[in-house]
């Protein structure tokens, strides 16, 4: 077996629509599959099928699912426990980092400043999603 690449990643959200609007805000783009509508079902939220009552963005060559977990709601990430820390999302440039802080600032989302890891060869935009989980957007520096 190869491992090709990673092929998605889905985050447990409280509040669906308020977790749609950030990320369609965040990646630019509306879902490409929205099954919010299925939530009227409460069978929904089991459902692979349905996509447990959740959206999907594509990015990039990957995806990046969202899922509704009834009675999270007051619940906020916790990046010190096991499981997820955090999730990154490649852009090409500083330019596009930028692009976004002003973005991400004009809709009023908190964020940190553009920092430089030169022995990693990257630099990064942190901020929060609505439950608090750690993002970051992440280009390369310039040779």
């Amino acid at each position: 077996m190869t491992i090709t690449g990673l092929h998605h990643v889905r985050l447990s959200v409280s509040d669906i629509e308020r977790s749609r609007a950030f990320y369609a805000e965040l990646l630019g783009s509306e879902p490409a599959l929205d099954m919010t509508s299925e939530l009227s079902d409460p069978a929904a939220v089991d459902d692979p099928q349905r996509f447990f009552g959740g959206v999907v963005f594509e990015v990039g060559q990957n995806v990046l699912g969202l899922r509704p977990v009834p009675g999270a709601a007051g619940e906020t990430f916790t990046p010190t426990r096991v499981g997820l820390d955090h999730v990154s999302l490649a852009v090409a440039s500083r330019a596009d980092l930028d692009a976004a802080a002003q973005r991400l600032a004009a809709a009023g989302v908190e964020h940190g400043e553009v920092i430089e890891l030169p022995q990693q060869g990257i630099q990064v935009l942190s901020l929060q999603d609505p439950d608090d989980i750690n993002l970051e957007l992440t280009a390369p520096l310039p040779s």
